[in-house]
């Protein structure tokens, strides 16, 4: 089964758009830092509900997600109009990614895992992962990713909270802000 050329469309801009290189292309070091932390590593379950708006070249776009994390996995699924457009699934060794055919290549499970991470994870479990080079530095309500002294990422948290409230988090390096509001649905 194809997606109508709309819904490819919204979820090429919308799967969180780390995916994509900036534009014009980026001659600075590669800014991916393959975040992979144990599901346990986030010190709890939990199941939300979620609604995405990806804001990059002056579009907006909104998907929904189901996401699910407990001390063995972590689950994700991306929806668009009612559609599964990806699925992953991570249990702390191997990630397993679904993508629906119409997803362009750039859509990357690693990159969205790191921006769930990133967003989620306790800032101590990031900061003992990071490799050289990388740092995390955390002040009231915000987070900001760091590499070689440059800004890559900032994570604002609104709500003081990372999960049943809103996170935006604005990549600097690849130009988007993804807009995340949760509901808790179990803990």
């Amino acid at each position: 089964m194809r997606l109508p050329r709309p819904l490819a469309t919204l979820a090429i801009a919308l799967m969180l758009a780390a995916c994509a290189t900036a534009t014009p292309p980026d001659t600075r070091t590669p800014a991916r830092l393959q975040l992979r932390l144990a599901p346990a590593a986030l010190g709890q379950s939990i199941s939300l509900q979620q609604h995405l708006t990806v804001e990059r070249e002056g579009r907006t776009d909104t998907l929904d997600t189901a996401l699910e994390i407990d001390a063995d996995h972590l689950d994700l699924v991306g929806l668009a109009f009612g559609q599964r457009v990806m699925t992953l699934h991570y249990d702390g060794r191997e990630l397993q990614v679904w993508r629906h055919v119409m997803l362009p290549k750039q859509v990357q499970g690693d990159d969205v895992l790191q921006d769930v991470q990133l967003t989620l994870w306790p800032a101590k479990a990031i900061k003992d992962a990071l490799p050289a080079g990388w740092e995390l530095r955390e002040n009231e309500g915000q987070r900001t990713l760091l590499l070689d002294g440059e800004t890559i990422a900032v994570i604002d948290y609104p709500d003081r909270k990372a999960w049943g409230g809103k996170v935006i988090l604005t990549n600097l390096r690849y130009q988007y802000k993804l807009t995340i509001q949760s509901v808790v649905t179990t803990e």
